[in-house]
């Protein structure tokens, strides 16, 4: 993220526009392909004028602090990274059955990492970002990774995912649980990885080809 000059007297409001999106440039064909790691990454980001929260958790009162949360700090941009995780066999969850939870239950047990690709991924992704704006003419531009753990970008997937084989898989080809052919399992739970992007136009996919599939089984008596 950096400070922007200039546009001091402009500022936005209501419907303002949206943020950016930078696609996947790495390991996209031979001519980019990087031997640091596999897969790649995306960017998202935007703009916006610094110190509208400043009187957040401030006991200030009075004419001068309303007066003061009217005047907004500089233009600021930022971009951040999304990295592809890679699917890891390693990476599961199982069932305690020594911790139950409230209705005698047991609870997940979550053993889930990232490994060397991934790590690799953080540093370019950093590396470029910073190299992008300054390019750009973005001022005081500070580098950052905050290191989060899985499941911080909220779009993890696994835990049932897709396969031919039962004992390596939950589900089939149709989102099908190979030991119960009435249950189907439609969200990202059958995705290994979700690549660099949001994945939720693919959940409507595969449910739509999963529910169509189920129609015609039901048509079939077969479930």
């Amino acid at each position: 993220m950096g400070r922007v000059e200039g546009f001091e007297d402009k500022y936005y409001k209501g419907r303002r526009p949206n943020g950016i999106y930078i696609p996947r440039y790495v390991n996209i064909d031979q001519a980019t392909t990087s031997e640091k790691f596999v897969r790649g990454f995306g960017y998202q980001g935007g703009g916006g004028r610094s110190g509208w929260g400043a009187g957040a958790n401030q006991e200030s009162f009075g004419a001068d602090f309303k007066d003061g949360l009217m005047k907004p700090g500089p233009w600021e941009f930022f971009i951040t990274g999304f990295g592809e995780c890679l699917p890891y066999h390693e990476n599961k969850v199982t069932l305690n059955k020594d911790v139950l939870d409230q209705w005698g239950q047991p609870t997940l047990a979550i053993d889930c990492e990232f490994k060397a690709n991934e790590k690799a991924i953080n540093k370019q992704i950093q590396e470029d970002a910073v190299d992008m704006l300054v390019r750009t003419g973005v001022k005081d531009v500070v580098g950052f990774d905050n290191e989060h753990e899985p499941g911080f970008g909220i779009h993890e997937m696994g835990t049932a995912r897709m396969g031919h084989d039962p004992k390596t898989s939950v589900l089939n080809g149709t989102n099908q649980i190979h030991a119960a052919k009435n249950v189907f399992v439609t969200d990202g739970a059958c995705m290994t990885s979700s690549s660099c992007v949001n994945p939720s136009l693919t959940y409507m996919a595969l449910t739509a080809r999963a529910a169509h599939h189920a129609v015609s089984e039901l048509n079939k008596n077969n479930l």
